[in-house]
């Protein structure tokens, strides 16, 4: 074995170019297998971070427009109709009421809720459309946000409906830029604000919080929209383990309030922050599992390369083959020969591409921190092993064909390339 080690050190290095273009497919396949599965960590831990952002003990009730049974007796096309037509449609049932409720229940701590609109926002020439949430003051409570200056509003500035914001950090540097936006007037739709506060940045992933504005949940409703209604609730649970179980009670809740015997007509949804994670997850990981399929037709087409120039190999060492066979050599040992040399291309390939893979997760790190992401640099163990595994798989799979044609080579027949 050592001596076919040898040999075939010894072919690859007579015709380095070669060697280098023949594991070139190998290098891109392993070096995308690299840089998915380092991206799809880092990916992952900023969402768990902008998660942990809301609060890990917390769980979501949003308003939904319930289906019909005339909706789901139609065809696919009249459903996409009815869906177009009760695109619009508001659910009013949701109320604060609600939400008083809720926080009697045994694992829940505490709740605020949300409504959300949209208007122009101004301050002398500088003018943006932005998205306003209404809160009620217990978000402050719960919410893991931080402000850069200011305060949050109080409870009795929420229930007196105060016309007071918050900024997210990018609307205020478009509305404010160097100047200090603490005190100062801003207009909301018809409606003058003083400015109490300014969030700290909080990311690309946050919904785009950095351009919104908050404000009291009764001045939103009464000043602005017009409504008694909220569109969102969040819970904060006690146990973190009972949160399933209590998003269970909060539904049973929500369909006493509301008047719901049939949980198929419900006008809302309960969702835990694990239930979050798990649609993350899965739609992560289908995501993950294209661009890996992606990546092995680079290995396939890699591999199919190595066998083409493994057969190429063999026909200009025919001469050499017969020589060896005549002078005692085994089919064995033409055969360790060849599938060594064939393995080792793919071994050099696969190294080169975690290499190359893991430079690019560091690229994707780098540019990530630089844009503000809270980025981890991380190449998973695992991921290695696979491509280690892949391609010394394919060193022997596609390698196994030509090595066995030189192996089976007659002697005699072979001297005559001589």
């Amino acid at each position: 074995m050592f001596n076919s080690f040898r040999q075939s050190i010894k072919a690859l290095t007579a015709n380095p170019v070669r060697t280098v273009l023949t594991t070139m497919g190998i290098v891109i396949g392993i070096a995308t297998v690299i840089l998915v599965l380092a991206a799809g960590e880092g990916f992952r831990s900023l969402i768990d971070q902008e998660l942990a952002a809301w609060g890990t003990d917390t769980l979501f009730i949003e308003t939904r427009v319930p289906p019909t049974t005339k909706n789901r007796a139609n065809n696919n096309a009249a459903s996409a109709d009815f869906s177009r037509a009760t695109s619009t449609v508001q659910i009013t049932s949701f109320k604060e009421s609600n939400l008083d409720e809720i926080k009697k229940l045994g694992n829940v701590s505490d709740a605020y809720g949300i409504t959300i609109g949209q208007a122009v926002v101004s301050y002398r020439e500088n003018i943006k459309n932005a998205i306003y949430y209404g809160v009620g003051s217990e978000m402050f409570l719960i919410d893991k946000h931080t402000l850069k200056s200011g305060r949050f509003f109080t409870q009795a500035e929420d229930t007196g409906a105060a016309q007071v914001v918050i900024l997210g950090n990018n609307l205020a540097q478009d509305l404010f830029g160097q100047d200090d936006p603490l005190g100062k007037l801003t207009r909301v739709g018809n409606l003058n604000f003083q400015v109490i506060g300014v969030y700290d940045i909080q990311g690309a992933l946050s919904g785009g919080a950095d351009d919104m504005l908050y404000m009291p949940l009764d001045t939103a409703q009464k000043k602005i929209l017009g409504v008694n209604y909220i569109v969102v609730g969040v819970v904060q649970v006690k146990n973190v383990d009972l949160a399933e179980a209590t998003a269970e009670n909060i539904r049973q809740t929500m369909r006493q309030l509301h008047s719901i015997t049939d949980p198929q007509k419900d006008d809302f949804t309960v969702t835990t922050q694990a239930q979050a994670m798990e649609m993350f997850n899965t739609i992560f990981g289908g995501i993950t599992a294209l661009l890996i399929a992606i990546a092995a037709i680079s290995l396939v087409v890699g591999g199919v390369g190595i066998m083409n120039i493994m057969y190429v190999i063999v026909t200009e060492r025919t001469a050499e083959i017969g020589l060896k066979k005549a002078l005692g050599a085994k089919n064995s040992d033409i055969l360790s020969e060849f599938l060594v040399e064939s393995v080792l291309v793919t071994v050099l390939g696969g190294i080169l591409g975690i290499a190359l893979g893991a430079g690019l997760a560091w690229l994707v790190y780098f540019i990530a921190t630089e844009s503000g992401l809270a980025w981890v640099f991380s190449v998973p163990v695992y991921s290695i092993i696979i491509a280690v595994s892949v391609s010394g798989a394919i060193g022997i799979g596609f390698g196994v064909f030509p090595a066995r044609s030189a192996s089976k080579l007659d002697p005699v027949e072979a001297m005559r390339y001589e």
